[in-house]
């Protein structure tokens, strides 16, 4: 069960909680400071001047409070838009706020790519937030889980730079984002490892306009989070800068000596509506304002002082004439500052130092070959042995990927071991312990938003999707967190993440959830790569360039070619590596190039040979990798052949074929003597009744019959 404690005024310390003048007077001046800057951004978009704003008004008291335990530069922070107290009093300045809401390249957090509030800066280790509510809950658990995992591994620990013993995450929401299963899933897995996570909710009672009650049951999110084991939890009033100190204290303290994770808590108000694109007026009557009104943190704090002979209030005005000044002057500077230029629009969606497509990652043409031929499921295996054992950062895990989760099963030699369904990690846990590869809940934007934190930190983890067909409930981790994160962070930040993920159909019985390819999604989704390997040995090359590339990658293995003999390869050592956007032809002709990948590479070759027997020579290209795609290899072909078929297993409309054939047309049109023909499934799914499967699905005879129609256009 949870401990909870909920904030009792008798306990006080007298009435400041023993906080002394200096640290209320330093407190007052940074609420003041986030409640002016808020009203300076409002302004500036009144005058047209900034393009978004969104306050923090209400929740500055708590956000103060919360900071006087933590170390910026040493814990970890995952923030979302109304933390603007918060970030102030962990060193990023009001300056620096306003190059954000300006749009300035000088932006710290994001060199002009995210609109204001969106908070982010390295050497305070603020990790990038975004929009998407609720995304940041996995990414701390998994942060938090780097440094525990790391801790736990000498090797580990030695990668991922300085690691504090006690030290915490802090992870804020507001009320609302409780409500997104993210939340519960982070939950789960922080209390499951006792990880020092600390989640701030900020309740002020309405996300946009839905009121708590219709968010929460019952509520009070606190309530129902009394079941989790090992979560510390404190309720207590957030407009208080005393009790939410004090409440702030005993939270991170529980976190800090490794008792588990901690959950604050705290009723704060809502004074302005939402944002300015909101009028709460519409839904809120003048009643409850003005309640949330008289709540003021930063009108209860001055009271308080005053009333205390902490200051006077010739001495508050002060302080106050003084932000004034300051953030009038941080403005007029910021707005001073320049955009980013247009010709930088392209910048921080890959590595700048690392690029996968270069001479460096190229060495295929030297393999190294060791043993006999093997399948794909053992070549791909090879290249994870030989990847952990050379990098210590790599971390394996995924559903089932673990050889058991109970060790003492292996180490009294009760099981085999698992080792993922397909048997593609079988004997990882075994030869490299459980702190490097583990399972993970039944939960794909758990596997991802924690692998994204880990990341962060500067682990390298290469996680599994068990299969494809559901990989969507990870899909706002993958496309709005993974693939953006160097990109909203001006290149402050990234997440090189490998997601491996089995797809593909011509199973006979694989039907609708254990057939599904959609690789046009992810290649459409900018700063991801995307492979697709057809073969055993392309695999290994092609894996080994995705964990030593330093960009998040998609990874699709198809389920039909894990064990096929014709696609099988010898080992080529550890030191083997194909570049992302190096096509393959893999059959040299003259009169049709077929563009194909994956499970429609071999249905090529076999169309290839049939249209052989009747006097068409036809090339055949392996494009292995989508994102980046080999347009010089394919222009190459079609310069040759005149006529292109592009053959893919995923439905025709809105396909890769698609893209591929525009852009035949448009870079290529010269040297077409005939319609680029695509050959793909029907715009349907895949059926469980193999007879109707094979209707579905491309084959070869689909293949020959376009290059037939091709050859004789």
């Amino acid at each position: 069960m949870a401990t909870k404690a909920r904030a009792v005024r008798g306990e006080r310390r007298g009435e400041l909680g023993g906080l002394d003048r200096d640290t209320l007077l330093r407190l007052y001046r940074t609420m003041f400071e986030a409640r002016r800057t808020d009203d300076q951004e409002i302004l500036l978009k009144r005058q047209n001047k900034i393009f978004f704003q969104i306050n923090g008004v209400g929740h500055e008291a708590v956000q103060v409070a919360v900071a006087e335990h933590l170390r910026a530069g040493s814990d970890w922070f995952y923030f979302y838009y109304r933390d603007r107290a918060l970030a102030l009093a962990l060193g990023l300045t009001s300056y620096e706020q306003l190059l954000q809401a300006v749009a300035a390249e000088s932006d710290p957090a994001s060199g002009g790519r995210q609109m204001p509030a969106h908070w982010g800066k390295r050497d305070a280790r603020i990790v990038s937030s975004s929009s998407p509510t609720g995304t940041q809950f996995l990414q701390s658990v998994g942060c938090a889980e780097a440094g525990w995992r790391a801790s736990l591994v000498p090797e580990l620990a030695a990668q991922v730079g300085r690691i504090a013993e006690d030290e915490v995450v802090l992870c804020t929401t507001g009320d609302g984002t409780t409500s997104q299963g993210e939340f519960w899933e982070a939950m789960n897995t922080a209390c499951n490892l006792k990880l020092p996570v600390v989640f701030l909710v900020e309740d002020n009672g309405y996300a946009i306009s839905v009121p708590v009650e219709v968010n929460t049951a019952g509520g009070s999110i606190s309530a129902l989070l009394k079941g989790f084991p090992g979560l510390y939890i404190e309720e207590f009033d957030g407009t208080d800068v005393i009790e939410s100190y004090q409440a702030a204290g005993r939270a991170v303290r529980w976190a800090r000596e490794r008792k588990g994770p901690a959950l604050l808590h705290a009723h704060v108000v809502r004074p302005y509506s939402h944002s300015l694109s909101d009028d709460e007026r519409l839904y809120r009557p003048e009643a409850e304002r003005s309640a949330d009104a008289a709540r003021d943190p930063i009108r209860r704090l001055g009271t308080l002082l005053v009333q205390q002979k902490i200051a006077t209030e010739a001495e508050m005005k002060a302080i106050e004439d003084d932000v004034v000044a300051s953030v009038t002057d941080a403005s007029e500077r910021a707005l001073q500052q320049p955009q980013p230029a247009r010709d930088t629009a392209m910048k921080f969606l890959f590595s700048p130092d690392v690029d996968p497509t270069s001479k460096a990652f190229d060495t295929e043409d030297s393999p190294g070959f060791r043993g006999g031929e093997t399948t794909m499921v053992d070549l791909l295996n090879a290249c994870m042995r030989d990847e952990m054992r050379r990098d210590p950062r790599i971390v394996v895990f995924g559903e089932d990927v673990a050889d058991c989760s109970r060790e003492e099963y292996l180490e009294q030699e009760l099981v085999k071991g698992k080792g993922g369904v397909f048997k593609v990690t079988h004997g990882l846990q075994r030869t490299y312990g459980s702190v490097r590869v583990f399972n993970s809940p039944l939960a794909e934007a758990n596997i991802v938003g924690r692998a994204i934190g880990m990341a962060t930190r500067g682990l390298k983890p290469v996680v599994e999707i068990q299969f494809f067909d559901y990989i969507w409930t990870a899909m706002m981790q993958i496309r709005n967190e993974l693939a953006i994160m160097r990109y909203r962070s001006g290149g402050s930040w990234a997440a090189p993440v490998v997601i491996r993920v089995t797809y593909g159909g011509y199973l006979k019985g694989g039907s609708i959830y254990h057939s599904q390819t959609g690789e046009s999604i992810f290649a459409h989704t900018p700063g991801l790569r995307v492979i697709l390997p057809s073969n055993a040995l392309d695999a290994n090359g092609l894996l080994r360039t995705a964990i030593r590339c330093e960009d998040p990658v998609i990874f699709l293995e198809h389920k039909h070619l894990y064990r096929q003999v014709y696609n099988k390869g010898r080992d080529p050592g550890p030191d083997f590596m194909i570049p992302f956007g190096k096509a393959k032809v893999v059959r040299p002709g003259k009169d049709v190039t077929v563009l194909a990948c994956g499970a429609l590479v071999k249905r090529s070759l076999d169309a290839a040979a049939s249209a052989a027997q009747r006097g068409i020579d036809v090339e055949v290209v392996d494009l292995r990798s989508l994102s980046p795609l080999d347009m010089e290899a394919i222009a190459a072909s079609v310069k040759k052949t005149n006529r292109v078929v592009i053959a893919h297993e995923d439905s025709l409309s809105w396909g890769i074929g698609s893209e591929i054939a525009a852009r035949v047309a448009d870079e290529l049109f010269p040297w077409l003597d005939a319609p680029v023909r695509r050959v793909a499934s029907l715009d349907t799914w895949v059926a469980y009744s193999p007879q109707l499967e094979e209707a579905i699905l491309p084959n070869p005879e689909d293949v020959l019959r376009a290059v037939e129609a091709l050859h004789a256009y």
